[in-house]
């Protein structure tokens, strides 16, 4: 059977997205595969349709819990019960029962800390594993955008299982992060589907704001006047919830606040609400996007300036995935590139903070050789972020040299800080970059990746000559402008035919 005639059986399709069927042809002739395809492409058909195909189990190892439900969520609609996701959702019982029963289960979706737990990699080891799916791999890298420490184990994972089939998928990573994730997987052969990461359809478009309270004015300006739904995007959860109150009760909008300050419950509440068309605004952090599948959002706008390319094209990715035009903007204010190195400074352990962990004496007694004694009281008393500690953590829980002295391994953790640092502050440089560029938006981004111009767009930013206006809503477009054009062309049209008739 032709693989569009499964596509059609399974799925209802007729024919295959951008780079769905060579994914689908590597992986059915055997090849580990890294697919890099744009955001809105349909990467989950990538493993499900194999899934029908193969005998065995297909293991999804997906980053937020978030987006591991809405996956499961989704595919039970489509009518597949044989789904079930290992995230810390479940109640002790539930976890116990899925369990005891893992084998039923074709599709299993867990997160890269549940992994870590031996008793379930020796569940796992227990089952005929298909396909090894690693999504949004770029987490693996330490030099991608959104390292995970958890995710950078999952090469000795795969290795526990026998190393099945690998399918390695994201919609944003460097070549040279590409690299990183091949070799972090182990994988020695591996066919690349590497995709254009460009999505036509998307205007971008970057406008300079004078200060903090013009910019709230001109998202209040910038909702009103373009179509819904929309997402607005903050580095602050305070700033987000603010913005989010204004248009609720200044301007009467639909709209709700999305961040990981919320409870699961709420974060996943507000995302159905949204999915289902019941809320026209989302004011949200980076923790929203992922898993977003909504087909008819029609803008994304950023409040504060992004950290890196790889976010900003991954979250303004959430729109037109209908394939109808859609508006990324971005309010740029001098100075905005302050707070993402801010931000940058605190998600990494200051020296301050190593060297007063390394002068604890009740740290510095190694157990086994292989790590040091780590507990919350430390974590709280150093004030370390939850992010700096999961950092600490797995840096001092791998195997460590007999003869390494304590202050090698300070110094060891202390220049991985500084390099991660300096990464990310390379990454704002260049987004920096791109806010200033006098020259075409869309070329920049696609030459960051390594990527060329495939579909002609014009005009495709606000450096090519994009207005705006084009994107306001039917009854809020510049009709008065048009009737002046057309008046224009009609006095032009009146001293040709003057200067023919002499």
């Amino acid at each position: 059977m032709e693989l569009e005639d499964l596509l059609n059986k399974y799925f209802g399709y007729t024919a295959f997205k951008t780079g769905q069927k060579e994914v689908i042809s590597a992986l059915l002739n055997g090849e580990n595969t890294l697919a890099m395809l744009p955001t809105g492409t349909g990467k989950s058909l990538c493993y499900q349709l194999p899934g029908y195909i193969f005998k065995g189990h297909i293991l999804i190892i997906s980053p937020l819990l978030s987006l591991m439900q809405d996956q499961v969520d989704q595919m039970k609609r489509f009518g597949e019960k044989r789904v079930v996701a290992l995230n810390s959702f479940l109640t002790h019982i539930e976890k116990e029962q899925v369990l005891n029963v893992l084998n039923q289960y074709k599709f299993i979706f867990i997160s890269p800390e549940m992994l870590q737990v031996p008793y379930i990699i020796k569940k796992l080891q227990s089952l005929s594993i298909s396909l090894f799916v690693i999504d949004e791999a770029h987490c693996i890298s330490q030099w991608g955008y959104d390292f995970r420490p958890d995710y950078s184990k999952l090469g000795e994972i795969r290795k526990s299982l026998c190393n099945p089939l690998t399918l390695a998928l994201t919609a944003t990573a460097t070549v040279n992060v590409r690299q990183d994730i091949i070799q972090s997987l182990g994988l020695s052969k591996v066919t690349k589907v590497e995709s254009t990461i460009d999505r036509p359809n998307i205007g971008f478009y970057v406008e300079e704001i004078a200060d903090y309270r013009d910019k709230e004015r001109r998202v209040l300006e910038l909702v009103d006047r373009l179509p819904k739904p929309g997402i607005v995007y903050f580095s602050s959860k305070k700033a987000a919830e603010q913005m989010a109150e204004l248009l609720s009760y200044q301007q009467n909008y639909r709209s709700s606040v999305y961040h990981g300050g919320l409870e699961q419950d709420s974060r996943i509440l507000i995302q159905q609400q949204f999915i289902h068309n019941q809320l026209d605004v989302i004011c949200a952090t980076s923790a929203f996007g992922m898993g977003v599948n909504k087909e008819n959002i029609r803008f994304v706008i950023h409040f504060h300036m992004p950290m890196q390319i790889e976010s900003y094209l991954q979250e303004i990715g959430r729109a037109g995935r209908d394939g109808n035009p859609s508006i990324a903007i971005l309010l740029y204010s001098p100075g905005d590139e302050l707070l993402p190195i801010q931000l940058a400074e605190a998600e990494l352990p200051s020296d301050q903070q190593l060297d007063w962990l390394f002068n604890r004496t009740d740290f510095a007694i190694r157990t086994n050789n292989r790590g040091f004694k780590l507990t919350n009281t430390l974590k709280e008393l150093g004030g370390f972020s939850d992010v700096q500690w999961r950092i600490v953590e797995d840096l001092l829980n791998r195997p460590i040299q007999d003869t390494s002295s304590l202050q090698q391994i300070k110094e060891m953790l202390q220049d991985f800080t500084k390099k991660r640092l300096k990464a990310k502050k390379n990454n704002i440089f260049r987004m920096k970059q791109w806010i200033d560029t006098k020259f075409c938006r869309r070329q920049f981004i696609l030459e960051y990746f390594n990527d060329r111009l495939i579909t002609e767009v014009n005009p495709c930013c606000d450096r090519c000559g994009l207005d705006i206006r084009n994107y306001h809503s039917a009854e809020d477009r510049p009709q008065v402008e048009l009737l002046e054009v057309t008046w224009m062309d009609y006095l032009r049209k009146l001293l040709t035919n003057s200067e023919l008739s002499k």
